[in-house]
């Protein structure tokens, strides 16, 4: 799929027409990260962290490191509290990139500079404090920091049609928390929430219960005219049970 040039430093790929359909190559990269997820959680080097900055900032640095030891997915980077594209006051909480490379998907052309996408990282629940809401996953009613919401706004990836959110499940199960945002959706598009709908709500892909990583899309009209988005959800229990001390 991603074919490197002889005898150059640097690397260049596409997708070849009538091979592929639209983003396959976004959708392979999230399966990517989907295989490494479990990987990461369960090394007995990873230290027992539980704040979500930590937590992607861990997750990074072992998704660079697969990406070297990876055939086909060396020619990748990622990057935390990247800055929008369009909103360069906001910050992407992880983009993967070309590295030393340049790829080209959908007939858009990215370099090193470039974010292939953007994804957001949620702890489930959301940690309590006063100007926190237990709903953030999907919206916050005291900021525009709620997960979902900020792609439905364009605050997150205006220039994207896919992007991700990881949910790191930190207590109860994947079902429960599946439940409850189905919950918060419903209830926003029941009160007529502006621009909520029932397309909203995530469809369930996949669930494996023995990796406990669960696998989910949703689709999301935006604001400002922006084009329809693809979600992909990835939830991975990462609870106390989980958590090994380090030494």
């Amino acid at each position: 799929m991603l074919a490197n040039i002889p005898d150059t430093p640097s690397f260049s790929g596409s997708l070849s027409a009538g091979l592929h359909s639209p983003a396959t190559f976004l959708h392979e990269l999230l399966n990517f990260i989907k295989e490494e997820l479990p990987k990461w959680r369960d090394d007995p080097d990873r230290p027992s962290e539980t704040s979500e900055t930590i937590l992607t900032s861990h997750l990074c640095a072992h998704l660079n490191s697969a990406t070297r030891r990876s055939s086909g997915w060396d020619m990748l980077q990622f990057r935390t509290e990247e800055a929008d594209e369009e909103n360069k006051g906001r910050k992407i909480d992880l983009v993967p990139a070309p590295c030393n490379a340049k790829i080209q998907v959908d007939g858009r052309n990215y370099t090193q500079y470039d974010s292939l996408m953007p994804i957001e990282c949620k702890r489930l629940p959301t940690p309590k404090a006063k100007d926190r809401d237990k709903r953030e996953y999907v919206i916050s009613q005291y900021s525009s920091t709620g997960g979902i919401q900020r792609f439905k706004a364009g605050h997150h990836g205006a220039n994207h049609q896919i992007g991700a959110m990881i949910g790191y499940v930190q207590s109860e199960s994947r079902d429960f928390w599946n439940k409850k945002v189905r919950e918060w959706i419903e209830e926003l598009v029941k009160n007529k929430q502006k621009g909520w709908a029932k397309e909203d709500l995530l469809q369930l892909e996949d669930d494996d219960s023995t990796l406990k990583l669960s696998t989910f899309h949703s689709h999301h009209k935006r604001e400002n005219s922006l084009l329809e988005m693809e979600l992909r959800h990835l939830w991975i229990e990462i609870n106390a049970t989980s958590l090994k001390p380090k030494g």
